[in-house]
Parts: structure tokens; sequence; C-alpha cells
């Protein structure tokens, strides 16, 4: 696959400070030869953040920060005072960003708000200076506790675009043109299939100075929950949207069955996608008749709203947005 500046997945390895040890101390001034103990306690290590920012998209300016180290804690020092705190790490991801844990998988936090700052590792502890150990029969302790290590993990951090309205289909469908058509966005657009190799993201202008979010997904194939062609490494991304807008060229052999597989391949991946609302577009209207296209809407499901366009001659845009503006609010 081609070098792109759309990433969407990264591995970093995270270590949190370790605590500061405590102090082990004895009081000494000029007139008071056996002074008691005055060790202070460790500072606590450096936490990892890990923060939301909207002015991020992609992934891109973890792609080579692939270690990220917090600050130990300092010794606690004479005096009853205590050894400063290590730095504390913030990671920012863009809204929609899911950690796991790289060897177990294990889901650690997911972040969809702006300004949203989650601790992924704690630092440890510091610890306590022989000040907490005197009692009334060990009045002079020459010991104080350790700090606490700090914690290390390989962690994967993945993006799951969050917008209004995802394009399904497969591949050259038309999915690329009518993002181009309908907002500012300016995808790559060849006639051949997998020209799109990364989502792309437009906002659609609506009436009254509103507007929603559309995300152009990599084509569909046959197999892609199995893994087949690049559905499965951009499925995800369809998790997040609000409603899905199934194309389907009314050039195919057999509109619904199409529509049927691109239906099937997103419920096998997740069956909570079949939950979310649904528009079907037949696209690419301008190279079929109007008998052909009556035709056609005879065998269309009868389960969702359906629109025929072309993003050629405009045909059914405004009734497709519309419909999509729908699906969003209901």
């Amino acid at each position: 696959m081609a070098e792109s500046n759309f990433i969407d997945y990264v591995k970093v390895f995270c270590r949190s400070g370790k605590g500061g040890a405590g102090s082990t101390h004895l009081h000494r001034e000029k007139f008071v030869p056996k002074g008691g103990p005055d060790g202070g306690d460790g500072g606590r290590g450096g936490h990892i953040y890990i923060k939301g920012n909207r002015n991020y998209w992609t992934l891109l300016h973890l792609k080579y920060a692939r270690h990220i180290f917090a600050g130990d804690g300092e010794s606690g020092g004479k005096n009853r005072s205590f050894g400063a705190d290590g730095d504390d790490k913030t990671i920012e991801v863009p809204l929609g960003t899911v950690a796991y844990d790289a060897d177990t998988h294990e889901f650690l936090c997911e972040i969809t708000e702006h300004d949203q700052r989650l601790v992924l590792l704690k630092g440890g502890r510091g610890g306590q200076g022989n000040w907490h150990f005197r009692t009334a029969t060990l009045q002079t302790p020459r010991f104080a506790q350790p700090g606490e290590p700090g914690i290390e993990r390989s962690v994967v951090l993945e993006l799951k675009i969050l917008a209004d309205v995802g394009l399904v289909g497969f591949p050259n469908a038309g999915k690329s043109t009518l993002l181009s058509v309908v907002s500012a966005a300016k995808p790559k657009i060849a006639d051949y299939p997998f020209t799109t190799l990364e989502p792309n993201i437009g906002i659609v202008g609506y009436r009254d100075s509103k507007s929603f979010v559309m995300a152009d997904i990599p084509g569909i194939i046959e197999g892609a929950s199995e893994g087949k062609g690049l559905g499965l490494r951009f499925l995800r991304h369809i998790e997040r949207n609000s409603a899905l807008l199934f194309m389907v060229p009314s050039t195919s052999e057999n509109v619904e069955a199409d529509y049927e597989i691109l239906l099937a391949e997103l419920v096998k991946y997740n069956p909570e996608l079949a939950d979310k609302n649904r528009v079907l577009a037949v696209t690419k209207c301008d190279l079929t008749d109007d008998e052909q296209q009556r035709n056609i809407a005879l065998t269309l499901p009868k389960n969702i709203p359906s629109v025929f366009i072309s993003s050629v001659s405009g045909k059914g845009i405004d009734t497709l947005k519309d419909l999509l503006w729908d699906a969003i609010n209901n």
C-alpha cells in the first residue's frame, strides 16, 4: 500500500515513572544530639495520560513516537521534606481513538470528546520516610519504604472515524465521486477498483446552514469480514457512523443481491451495525435509462429508504441529502 499521511493504527511502548524512595534521615542539630527521625516521603512517579484533541484527524504525529516514558519521582529529604513528583506525559489523540493492551488485547479506554483526559498508566507511589515508622519502642527507625516501580505496557492506539454518515459499497461504486460532489473533499477518483486506499472525510452542506460529516471508506468485497481485500482494515471506521449509506451502481446485475452482500459483511464483522439507520443509493444512473431504473426499483428492499442518483448529472442528490438528514436525526 502506498505511503499515506492517514495513520489510524500505531503501537507505542509506554512506561510510567517509578516512585521516589522515602528518606531515612535522622534529625541533627547543634544542641539536639539525639534528634528523632525526620525523613520525608518520596514523590510519586509520573502518570501517562491520553487526551482527546479535536484538531487531530489521524495518528500521524505518533508514527515515530514509539517510546513514551514518564519521569521518576524524587526521593524524600530531611526535615520531612517530600520528593518532587515525576513529570507526567500526555498522549494527545484524535476523537474516536481506542486504546488496547498490545499483548492481551484488553480494552483500556476510548476517547470521544475534546479535552477528555484519562489515565493510561499510573505512576508508582512514593515510599514513606522513616518519620512514619517511629513508635514508643522504636524511636529512631533507620529504614524507610522504597518507591513503587512504574508500569510498562505496549499499547495499541486505533482510530475509528467519528462521522455522521459512512459510505458503504463495493470498489468503484462511485463513493469518492459522490463525496467530491457534495463536499469540498478532493478524494482520488479513477475508473478502476480500490482507487480509495484510505478513508476520506467531507462536510456536506444542508439547508439553513446545517451540515453533517460524511466518510468515504475504501471499498468492501465479499469476504471482507474474514480479512479479504482492504475491508477488514477499515471496517472499524463504520462502527462510529450515525447512519450508513449503501451505494450500488445501477449497472449491477442484481442491485438487491449486492446490497445484501454488503449488509451481511458488516453484520459478520459487528452484529451491532445491523441496528444503524441505513439508506440505499443506486448510483451511476446516467448510464441507465428510465425503463431500466423502473425495473430496478421493483427489486429494491422495502425496509430502507432508497433513491436513484447520479453524481455526474446531479440527479437525486438533494433527495439523498434529505434522506440522510432524516436518518442521522431519527
